[in-house]
């Protein structure tokens, strides 16, 4: 069997996602609460050990195929790589842990939602900021709705807002 990078990558991430799979199922369960602390961790790191797999076939019938047989594709223009918008996506990324325990989850997450759009592609009109926040309100209340009254899992409430 031959693999190309992507293969390899895939197969290390794969046996490591089913190693802490496994690890997982170890994690004590309160009885207070339906879901234990295990339940979140088993679902990303199924998720994480099927998107491998899927990689690894890829990969695998690519070789198979041959990189002979495929058509050449034609250089196109030079990717352009911004380092500034990696950047500040960090820094939205930073200025949500910050504001998370002072303005609670529901008010930081509308405004880290928003603002990580607002830098990923800046609304030109009026009804694109409406889009942009009716998804940031829409984003906040749906994790709100399903962690806090049906996972039952406790959001941070902020100490400057108690909400």
């Amino acid at each position: 069997m031959s693999l190309g990078r992507d293969g390899i990558a895939g197969l290390i991430v794969l046996v490591l996602s089913l190693v802490l799979l496994v690890d997982s199922l170890s994690l004590p369960r309160l009885a207070i609460v339906p879901v234990g602390a295990g339940f979140y961790p088993r679902i990303v790191l199924t998720f994480l050990a099927a998107m491998s797999a899927i990689l690894v076939v890829q990969d695998w019938r690519r070789q198979r195929r041959g990189a002979a047989r495929l058509p050449a594709v034609a250089a196109g223009p030079a990717v352009r790589r911004d380092y500034a918008l990696v950047a500040q996506v960090f820094a939205a990324v930073g200025v949500y842990v910050l504001l998370l325990p002072l303005l609670g989850y529901r008010i930081a997450t509308v405004l880290f939602v928003g603002l990580l759009q607002a830098v990923l592609d800046w609304p030109a009109a009026a009804r694109q900021w409406a889009k942009l926040a009716a998804v940031a309100i829409g984003t906040a209340a749906v994790t709100y709705l399903a962690f806090e009254h049906y996972l039952y899992v406790l959001l941070p409430r902020g100490t400057w807002t108690g909400w």
